[in-house]
């Protein structure tokens, strides 16, 4: 199983490791920082011994990772990882922005159903079942998702189930919430944040998040 050091350790951009397998142009890690799309969050870009990463994928406890088909690495080889660290900080700001929307809005509306949500680098959407506009939330939602970045509350990120790999976030008096994503170490890293209504569909509401000092 790949060691998870983007759990650990989500600020480390660089980390020297093992090819624990090779297949072509997939390859394992024995220990890895890279993150693959999970959870709506889009995978780092970065790269594996100098070699630029394709894809990244999780498969069981393991992430395979897709490098050019003429790459050099053979099992046991020595390799660094690099991450492209300002995109990943990116993804983790709108990842908790993201987060801290999508509790606000299941308090403001008990049994509303989130059917998606997408965490890329330039923005968050959440996609929700329901029937108005829910940009008449948005005055209210904003004021609390200021308030909770402004108090710079710590975030604790740590193992619900350390062998079965599952994984909480939570913010004290706030929120404990299960999620396998990289995290921030305080509220106060988001920034200032801004919300935009989307109609994706009859009954069918998206909140768009972006940063606005990005």
């Amino acid at each position: 199983m790949t060691e998870k050091v983007f759990w650990s350790d989500p600020y480390l951009t660089e980390l020297s490791t093992h090819v624990s397998s090779v297949a072509g142009a997939q390859v394992t890690l024995e220990r890895t920082i890279f993150y693959a799309l999970s959870g709506g969050q889009e995978s780092d870009a970065g790269t594996i011994g100098n070699w630029p990463v394709a894809l990244a994928v999780w498969q069981g406890g393991d992430i395979v990772y897709t490098l050019p088909a003429n790459h050099d690495l053979r099992a046991g080889d020595e390799v660094a990882v690099r991450i492209d660290w300002p995109r990943r900080y990116r993804l983790m700001r709108l990842h908790f922005a993201a987060e801290i929307v999508l509790e606000l809005m299941y308090r403001r509306l008990p049994g509303i159903a989130k059917i998606g949500a997408h965490i890329a680098a330039d923005k968050a959407r959440i996609d929700f079942e329901l029937d108005h506009n829910i940009a008449e939330h948005f005055n209210a939602l904003a004021a609390e998702v200021a308030r909770i970045v402004d108090a710079d509350e710590p975030i604790t990120s740590a193992f619900s189930d350390e062998t079965a790999q599952r994984r909480y976030w939570k913010i004290d008096a706030f929120a404990a919430v299960p999620c396998g994503g990289t995290h921030l170490r305080r509220t106060g890293e988001v920034g200032r944040t801004a919300l935009k209504r989307r109609n994706v569909g009859k009954g069918k509401e998206r909140i768009e998040i972006t940063l606005v000092d990005a």
